[in-house]
């Protein structure tokens, strides 16, 4: 008998081991990272609509952060709402209402950014979604994706997107674009390699908003 249980103890602890593994692995995090510089404080309503979908789509146990693109993102202060939902659903609704109220309250005090730190907020995008724990990773970039840095601001620092996927939305075309539109798909194709070749991630872009669904 006592060979038996000293056989059956690790078992049952790596069993339980697995268990947490795997309820890790099905949990998902999303990061949405907003715009604010120029005239992309227009598309806001957009923004938000995305974020009421996203609330309506994720489920307990998942995890959800919105966060401003301005001239310096790597830095909790960006950070609009974020939370990890309850396992228990009663409690998951309240904090999404919470959430949406957050987000609301928010919105309205953007003020436009004089630059554009993409690469800061998806270093904190992905801090963030590796702390959560989840096993399904995303980052939703809500811009035009023309990055402009303050000077003095380096961003040389590699991303590790593995286990990640970073979904482009609402790329929307600067007057230049128009003029030479090599520039918008060069625009795209930088962002698409940094993810793809330097972070090992996935890429996803969607201007039609009403794909939505096929990102997550």
């Amino acid at each position: 008998m006592r060979r038996l249980l000293t056989f059956m103890l690790p078992v049952v602890l790596l069993a339980a081991a697995l268990g947490c593994a795997d309820s890790k692995s099905r949990a998902t995090g999303v990061f949405m990272l907003i715009d604010t510089s120029g005239t992309y404080t227009n598309e806001l309503e957009k923004a938000q609509s995305i974020v009421t979908y996203l609330l309506a789509t994720l489920q307990p146990g998942d995890s959800l952060a919105v966060a401003r693109i301005d001239s310096g993102s790597f830095s909790e202060k960006d950070i609009i709402a974020k939370m990890t939902f309850d396992s228990r659903p009663s409690i998951s609704n309240k904090q999404k209402l919470r959430f949406k109220e957050l987000l609301d309250q928010n919105v309205k005090k953007i003020k436009g950014s004089a630059y554009t730190d993409i690469s800061g907020g998806i270093l904190q995008a992905s801090d963030y979604l590796n702390e959560t724990g989840a096993g399904k990773k995303y980052i939703f970039i809500f811009s035009d994706l023309e990055q402009d840095l303050p000077a003095g601001f380096k961003r040389n620092i590699p991303f590790k997107l593995e286990g990640f996927t970073v979904v482009a939305l609402n790329v929307t075309k600067l007057s230049s674009d128009n003029v030479n539109p090599q520039e918008y798909l060069d625009r795209v194709k930088f962002w698409q390699s940094k993810v793809e070749k330097e972070g090992k991630g996935v890429w996803k872009r969607y201007n039609d908003l009403d794909n939505i669904e096929k990102a997550l």
